[in-house]
């Protein structure tokens, strides 16, 4: 029915996600009982965890394979700050939150705030690139922040469960900062242009003898992708990181542009089937008498998060950013207020909460943090599926158009 009336949906305040949504609440214990997670008391965390995995691989190399621009400091330089400086303000902010008016401790409060803290790739469909020749800073932004802080989230929440399980944070400081931040961060980008470019190499090669059957060929996307993150977690790199970096690397691989775009078309479906499966899930786990007891903590999280920290994080990173596209000296604000508010959070938290489950999280701090996590989530859901379609046609209407009518002398580069 999604699929038949997409054409109907596509131009209303109201996002696929959320349609999934409330059939998973249907499909859930509170109507057909068809999904569950959750049997005797007991939550089947595992399950989700992996495929919420699953979904986020697939998801972070759709966005390295949509953008095509210059690896260079100056065309990166928004999401350098959406990375360096955002994710590290809403984490501590977040953890600040957790801290002071949540009764957490610091381990407890850090690892909510690294959970809730990436921006999630999935769900952002409507605001991201749209294809390969897009180069909209406002929708580039958001695809390479949405795809490179899944990954990046990684080393706080490390450091979230270390503090849960040893609050005396010298014995394992430097452990954190030289494993889990250098090393895990250097290997999944060197694992993530290695595993790649062998594959493409080995296509290639391949290929010249005898050609692969078409209707196969697309599936060496999904072989780049779990190659490159099976690999990479074998020697304990981000393998979130290292399939992002391989989207690059594929993208930049091959003469013939239709190739990559190809794979895009075959991952992009792929990823949307299993979008369906996801939020199907987070709509069965939902229970209405935890949601309400800890109603007003998550209620404080999604105000502070959505409202106050993300838009005013945003608008400090990007203090002073030129934009490339265009003769302004700073961002349009409305550019600056938009990529603020377009801080949805969806399947990366659920992931990191799945994982942090199987890592140590448990006990009241473990049903704090997932149903803070879970209405956040559904809350994103609801406010930016219903928001994202008219904003961004204000957006295109008021500023993109504008934009492109007047581009500067220095767009060759991108062509």
């Amino acid at each position: 029915m999604v699929t038949l009336g997409s054409g109907w949906i596509a131009r209303l305040p109201l996002s696929f996600a959320l349609i999934y949504l409330v059939v998973g609440i249907l499909l859930g214990p509170y109507a057909f009982g068809l999904i569950q997670l959750r049997r005797d008391g007991v939550f089947n965390a595992e399950v989700l965890e992996k495929i919420t995995e699953l979904v986020v691989i697939i998801s972070v190399f759709s966005c390295g394979l949509r953008i095509v621009r210059p690896i260079r400091l100056g065309t990166w330089g928004i999401t350098a700050r959406l990375i360096v400086f955002l994710m590290p303000i809403s984490i501590l902010a977040l953890a600040v939150v957790g801290k002071l008016f949540l009764g957490m401790n610091w381990g407890e409060a850090i690892l909510l705030g690294a959970i809730l803290a990436p921006t999630d790739p999935v769900l952002a469909s409507e605001v991201q690139l749209t294809d390969i020749n897009d180069q909209d800073e406002l929708r580039f932004g958001l695809t390479s922040e949405g795809g490179l802080n899944d990954a990046l989230a990684f080393p706080f929440v490390y450091f979230g469960l270390h503090a849960l399980k040893d609050d005396n944070w010298g014995n394992w400081f430097k452990q954190w900062i030289a494993v889990d931040l250098i090393w895990a961060i250097a290997a999944g980008i060197v694992m993530g242009i290695v595993v790649a470019k062998s594959i493409v190499w080995i296509e290639k090669k391949i290929q010249k003898r005898r050609r692969a059957d078409e209707l196969m060929e697309d599936f060496i996307a999904i072989s780049t992708i779990l190659l490159t993150y099976s690999l990479t977690e074998m020697v304990n790199g981000y393998g979130f990181l290292a399939v992002f970096v391989a989207g690059l690397v594929v993208q930049r691989s091959y003469r013939n542009p239709e190739k990559p775009l190809a794979q895009l078309e075959f991952v992009e479906q792929v990823e949307k089937l299993l979008e369906v499966g996801t939020i199907l899930l987070l709509g069965s786990i939902l229970l209405l008498q935890p949601m309400l007891n800890y109603g007003m903590q998550s209620l404080l999280v999604i105000i502070l998060l959505l409202f106050i920290i993300r838009p005013v994080g945003v608008w400090i990173s990007t203090i002073g950013k030129r934009p490339v596209e265009s003769h302004r000296r700073t961002f349009h604000p409305g550019t600056r207020w938009l990529i603020g508010w377009f801080g949805i959070r969806g399947v990366g938290s659920l992931y990191y909460l799945a994982y942090a489950f199987g890592n140590g999280l448990k006990g009241e701090a473990a049903e704090q943090i997932a149903w803070i996590t879970y209405t956040t989530i559904v809350a994103s859901v609801i406010i930016h599926g219903i928001s994202a379609t008219p904003l961004m046609k204000w957006y295109e209407r008021n500023i993109a158009n504008k934009i492109k009518a007047n581009p500067p002398a220095t767009i060759d580069e991108f062509e």
